[in-house]
C-alpha cells in the first residue's frame, strides 16, 4: 500500500520560512512526478509546484521566486522550501505523485498539512 505523508507545516510570520517534506512509502515500481497542491477556505485545491522525473519544474505564478521545490529520489521524498511566505499563503498544503506500481500508474496523495501565515 503507497502511503504520503508530510511534515514541515506550522504558524510563521510573514516574510518567514517553512520547509515542506513529502516522503513516499510501499511497494513502488517508479515515482513520476512529484508535486505540492494548496486548499484555502473556500477556495479550489491549486498546484503550486510540479516536478518531474527528469526534474523539470513547474511554479504558480504567485510563488516564483520564493518557492522552490526540489526531490531526493533515493529516499523517495519531494520538498517544498517557501521563503517570504505571505498570509495569502496561507492552505492546507497536498503532497502529490504520479507512481507506477507493477504496470498501473496512478496518482496519490498525503494527508495535508496546515501552513498558517500571520501578518
Amino acid at each position: 500500500q503507497v502511503q504520503l505523508v508530510e511534515s514541515g507545516g506550522g504558524l510563521v510570520q510573514a516574510g518567514g520560512s517553512l520547509r515542506l517534506s513529502c516522503v513516499v512509502s510501499g511497494s513502488i515500481f517508479r515515482i513520476n512526478h512529484m508535486a505540492w497542491y494548496r486548499q484555502a477556505p473556500g477556495n479550489q485545491r491549486e498546484l503550486v509546484a510540479r516536478i518531474t522525473s527528469g526534474g523539470s519544474i513547474k511554479y504558480e505564478d504567485s510563488v516564483k521566486g520564493r518557492f522552490t521545490i526540489s526531490r531526493e529520489n533515493a529516499k523517495n521524498t519531494v520538498y517544498l522550501q517557501m521563503n517570504s511566505l505571505k498570509p495569502e499563503d496561507t492552505a492546507v498544503y497536498y503532497c502529490n505523485a504520479d507512481i507506477t506500481i507493477d504496470y498501473s500508474t496512478n496518482e496519490y496523495w498525503g494527508q495535508g498539512t496546515q501552513v498558517t501565515v500571520s501578518s
